[in-house]
């Protein structure tokens, strides 16, 4: 019996990344007993407090991406991730996009770090999110479409972002600036560093691996250097 062979076009990690942070809510909700997903001690172990980070808890910027308070939070998040994720996986190839996604994580769990408080609570997958609509933008542009309606898009966001009560800002911002420069490294840089006798496409890959895996560095050493300090910028 043969086996359906999943499409190159089909955003496997999209998908994957939804079922991971689905199963982490229910998990929470089952902990919690309750759709508060911020009682359960998986979650209280998990979210981004720049205190507990300065003990060392440093996986903290990693899992806080997955974590979320409430149905309507993981609902706008994965809805959002759905819309963004598919077209951009498959302009971007599965492991570019995830590259992406976790660049813009640890971006936004880098920036709540130095500029949050230290004892709020940050979690949720908007940071990354953020960070797929700043690469969305990058494309767009390169493509020569009009940026007007993903600006838009971005604009009335972050003006939820800093008019709506309990919504991190930092994370947002963050989040949009490692995306952007991220898919930006993937899409401009092999064209500005490699002479055109030796911009094939095997080289141009390489290049843009190279980047995404220094951003990522990036992302995640300024998170840690940050999050040790007990005062960030505040």
């Amino acid at each position: 019996m043969s086996t359906p062979r999943v499409s190159r076009n089909t955003p496997i990690g999209t998908y994957a990344l939804i079922a991971v942070n689905v199963v982490i809510f229910a998990l929470c909700v089952i902990q919690a007993k309750s759709f508060d997903a911020g009682l359960a001690p998986l979650f209280q172990h998990g979210d981004l407090v720049r205190a507990d980070v300065a003990n060392g808890e440093y996986w903290r910027l990693l899992t806080a991406g997955f974590l979320h308070f409430t149905v309507m939070h993981i609902a706008l998040n994965m809805i959002s991730l759905y819309i963004l994720g598919r077209d951009l996986e498959t302009a971007l190839g599965h492991s570019r996009f995830l590259m992406v996604y976790f660049i813009a994580l640890f971006g936004g769990s880098a920036a709540v770090m130095l500029f949050e408080a230290g004892n709020v609570r940050s979690a949720g997958a908007s940071g990354a999110i953020y960070g797929l609509m700043g690469a969305m933008l990058v494309i767009v542009v390169k493509a020569r479409i009009s940026p007007t309606g993903v600006i838009t898009i971005i604009v009335i966001n972050l003006v939820f972002s800093v008019t709506m009560p309990g919504i991190s800002l930092a994370a947002h911002v963050g989040g949009l600036v490692f995306g952007a420069a991220a898919t930006a490294a993937v899409i401009y840089l092999p064209a500005t560093l490699l002479p055109d006798e030796s911009r094939t496409q095997r080289n141009a890959s390489r290049v843009g691996w190279i980047a995404l895996v220094v951003l990522l560095i990036v992302a995640i050493a300024l998170g840690v250097i940050a999050g040790s300090s007990r005062s960030g910028l505040l």
